[in-house]
C-alpha cells in the first residue's frame, strides 16, 4: 500500500470512528442534518464549541448543549466541540442545609401549547431550567411562528406573539 493510499486509509478510519473515542481535547463533529435533533455520544460533563461549521446559528442552550445525554444540536447547528474539564477538584459540597435541587423526574421533555389567539404577546410559564431548551414540535396557526420574531422562550417560559400558536416541546434542565 503507498503512502498516500495509507494515509487516506487513517482519514476514513478516523472519519467513521464514534465520536465516543474523542479523548482529552480531540475535537468531535456533531451536526443537525435538515435541522433535526441529533444527539452525539461522548462520555463529557460539559463542552465548548470551537467552530461553527453551519450557516445556521450555533447557540448553546438553544442549538447546541451537553446533558445526562451527551453532546446535542439542533436546528441545523454544525461544528466542531472539545470537552472543557472543570480543573481536577470536585465541586464544593452544598452549604449546610444542603441547598435546593429538584427531585429525580425534573429533567425530562415537557409538551406545551402556547397560542396567540389575538395577534397579541403572551407567556406561557413553565419552569425551563438553567440548562434546559425549547423547540417548536408543531406550528397550530395560519399566522407563521418565526423563532425571535413571533415566538421565543427564557428560562421562566415560552412566549407568541403576532399570532403564532403553537405546540413546543421544553427539554427542561437542572
Amino acid at each position: 500500500m503507498g503512502m498516500t493510499a495509507g494515509l487516506l486509509a487513517g482519514f476514513f478510519w478516523l472519519a467513521a470512528a464514534p465520536a465516543a473515542r474523542a479523548q482529552g481535547r480531540d475535537p468531535v463533529r456533531c451536526g443537525s442534518d435538515d435541522g433535526h435533533f441529533t444527539r452525539c455520544q461522548v462520555p463529557w460533563r460539559d463542552a465548548e464549541l470551537i467552530r461553527q461549521e453551519s450557516n445556521s446559528p450555533c447557540t448553546r442552550g438553544q442549538t447546541w448543549g451537553v446533558d445526562r445525554g451527551g453532546l446535542w444540536v439542533d436546528r441545523g447547528c454544525r461544528g466542531q466541540f472539545v470537552e472543557i474539564r472543570r480543573g481536577g477538584y470536585a465541586p464544593p459540597p452544598p452549604p449546610s442545609g444542603g441547598g435546593w435541587r429538584p427531585g429525580p423526574d425534573w429533567n425530562r421533555e415537557i409538551r406545551l401549547q402556547c397560542e396567540s389567539n389575538d395577534r397579541e404577546y403572551h407567556f406561557c410559564q413553565v419552569d425551563v431550567g438553567g440548562h434546559g431548551g425549547v423547540r417548536l414540535l408543531r406550528q397550530l396557526s395560519g399566522s407563521p411562528c418565526r423563532q425571535d420574531a413571533s415566538w421565543g422562550w427564557n428560562r421562566a417560559g415560552v412566549w407568541v406573539s403576532k399570532g403564532c400558536r403553537g405546540l413546543f416541546s421544553v427539554d427542561r434542565r437542572w
